[in-house]
């Protein structure tokens, strides 16, 4: 059984410290999300780089989103620059957790860093980061070409990278008709019904993605004259 590393909050001496880096790297998760959760409670600027570092190799989902919520607990102005060079990194991962983190943070003047490469990336879990975080960070003059950008990738993925997109899309309100317009109109099938889900999605934000898709299909196949008057 994984030893689980103790750790007293209220401790502040040295060995307390180096208690908690050792839990933060142990090998049961439950000891790092309970070091992650520490590490917020105590706020302390000194942990910065290696909570950082630590997102960038954390393999535990829920590890990872206690590292993100230390990390805003934290002064901005020492956080802010330490992600944005986290963009730049080789690293996926380091990628993925940066751009989430900044979206979390809500720092607007970090807008320009959310860079087109992003939100391309070849990694579907960078790019789905990087298009969670422009939506919330894109200043009101910008987001018709965000919204360009991001309808261009119509039809990206599997299922799940679809729906962020979606989702993403969604949050831009109006300004995506144009982008949705240009995606019914595409010759690729695949990218007509993602398309048609995520409109169907604007329109009821409460319509489930799946069979907001199958229907998207199904009027894709059959065409829309003969899908309206096609049984469920």
């Amino acid at each position: 059984m994984q030893e689980v590393i103790p750790i007293n909050p209220t401790h502040t001496d040295a060995q307390h410290h180096e208690r908690l880096l050792a839990a933060l790297g142990a090998g049961n998760s439950s000891t790092r999300l309970q070091a992650a959760l520490v590490a917020g409670t105590r706020a302390d600027p000194a942990l910065l780089d290696v909570l950082v570092a630590r997102c960038a190799i954390e393999p535990d989902f829920f590890v990872r989103d206690m590292l993100t919520w230390a990390l805003t607990r934290l002064p901005a102005e020492d956080t802010v620059p330490r992600l944005l060079a986290e963009l730049r990194s080789g690293r996926a991962q380091a990628r993925s957790q940066a751009l989430h983190t900044l979206s979390k943070i809500g720092d607007r003047s970090t807008w320009p860093a959310i860079t087109r490469s992003l939100l391309h990336d070849a990694d579907d879990e960078v790019a789905r980061s990087a298009w969670r975080a422009a939506v919330v960070l894109v200043p009101a003059g910008e987001r018709p070409a965000l919204a360009a950008d991001l309808g261009g990738q119509l039809g990206r993925g599997d299922r799940a990278v679809q729906l962020s997109l979606s989702r993403a899309l969604v949050a831009l309100g109006e300004a995506i008709e144009p982008a949705l317009r240009a995606g019914l109109a595409s010759a690729d099938p695949v990218v007509r019904a993602h398309a048609r889900a995520t409109e169907r999605l604007l329109l009821d934000p409460d319509a489930g993605f799946d069979l907001a898709v199958d229907e998207a299909d199904r009027i894709v196949a059959l065409g829309p004259e003969r899908a309206g008057g096609a049984g469920c």
